[in-house]
């Protein structure tokens, strides 16, 4: 659907796109993750044809962008993170302009754009003033103007920023119900909304593509194990004891003692084990009763901050690299120099002796 190979794209000396490949299949809908600052936007301007990369190319659906430009838009619809709305218009009235823009064939134009209403919840405001909705339903007609033309991939980019709860939900909800006939491309910092939205993800950093991979495979990169949040009967001590001599726990903490109880933090080494059972067993072994014991898994922000961490270090040791070649370089720049300029007085002294 979808092929990205070689993108690089420079402003100046700044590199915002280092030489990314990715492919994105149909059906799917992929989360596009990273700081600000990543390449996201960058990234996502040129895949729709927006901008130029410096070098690489972008294939939607065979066409190239850049050579077979028009066919190739034809396949995208975007949503930007500011809707390109014109708040005087009416809903309805700004829908049937777009699709003018787009060319849509006429003869279906109005039914068209009724299903894409009705698609996105539309239909009771489309004949109001596009000023007078709420942001909630701004957001619904960026969609909707995304959607008319029945394009093969949908971009969305920070489609629920600045919305309430309620609206969150409602537009997640929407973009879901898409991937039925799309393929959508959704940018988001929200971590949580990657998570409860998308197939697959695609994590990005410092212009390169650091991660891709299924929602479920991504997860199962959490650097830690199982966590476990447990409360027992008796002195903490006694428990530290039994807790610090079992292999499967890579590290525990002690978070409360009180009123004949103690509370602990614990990690397995092992992020696919489960260890339940047999830390049950060994506390049953010691005579201490568990009264709660809650296991959490990894989330995406668990991973999503291991992914920055080895990126960060990766960067810090090639600066540290470059750093110590420099140094080599500059002293052997210096101890040649010392070289030459005890060369330079040895001939000096030969030619004073000559004299």
């Amino acid at each position: 659907m979808i092929q990205v190979k070689n993108l690089t794209k420079k402003y100046g000396n700044h590199l915002a796109v280092d030489d990314i490949s990715f492919q994105v299949k149909k059906g799917h809908i992929y989360g596009l993750l990273g700081p600000n600052g990543a390449g996201k936007s960058t990234t996502m301007n040129i895949i729709t044809g927006y901008i130029a990369p410096t070098s690489g190319s972008v294939t939607i659906d065979g066409h190239i962008m850049g050579q077979d430009t028009l066919e190739a838009k034809k396949c995208i619809g975007y949503l930007s993170e500011i809707p390109p709305l014109y708040p005087d218009m009416f809903v309805k009235e700004y829908l049937d302009f777009v699709a003018k823009l787009k060319k849509t064939a006429k003869e279906g134009r109005v039914k068209e754009i009724e299903d894409v209403m009705e698609r996105t919840g539309l239909t009771d405001v489309a004949n109001r003033l596009i000023k007078n909705l709420s942001k909630g339903y701004k957001q619904r007609v960026g969609i909707a103007q995304a959607l008319l033309g029945n394009p093969q991939i949908i971009i969305l980019d920070e489609p629920t920023v600045g919305l309430d709860p309620e609206q969150i939900i409602e537009i997640r909800t929407l973009i879901k119900s898409l991937k039925k006939d799309h393929t959508i491309i959704l940018s988001s910092h929200i971590l949580s909304e990657i998570s409860a939205v998308c197939d697959d993800v695609l994590m990005i950093a410092k212009g390169k593509v650091v991660a891709m991979d299924t929602t479920e495979n991504i997860l199962k990169m959490n650097k830690s194990g199982q966590n476990l949040a447990i409360t027992v009967k008796g002195n903490a001590s006694k428990a530290s004891e039994v807790l610090k001599n079992l292999k499967c726990i890579e590290s525990y903490e002690l978070v409360s003692e009180k009123d004949g109880q103690a509370s602990f933090n614990i990690i397995a080494k092992d992020s696919e084990e489960d260890i339940r059972e047999e830390i049950s067993f060994a506390l049953s072994d010691a005579r201490i009763l568990i009264i709660e014991m809650n296991a959490s898994k990894a989330s995406l922000e668990d991973v999503y901050l291991d992914i920055l961490q080895d990126c960060r270090e990766e960067e810090e040791a090639e600066a540290e690299a470059v750093e110590a070649d420099n140094d080599d370089k500059a002293d052997d720049a210096e101890e040649m120099d010392s070289i030459v300029w005890s060369e330079s007085e040895d001939d000096d002294v030969e030619e004073g002796g000559e004299e």
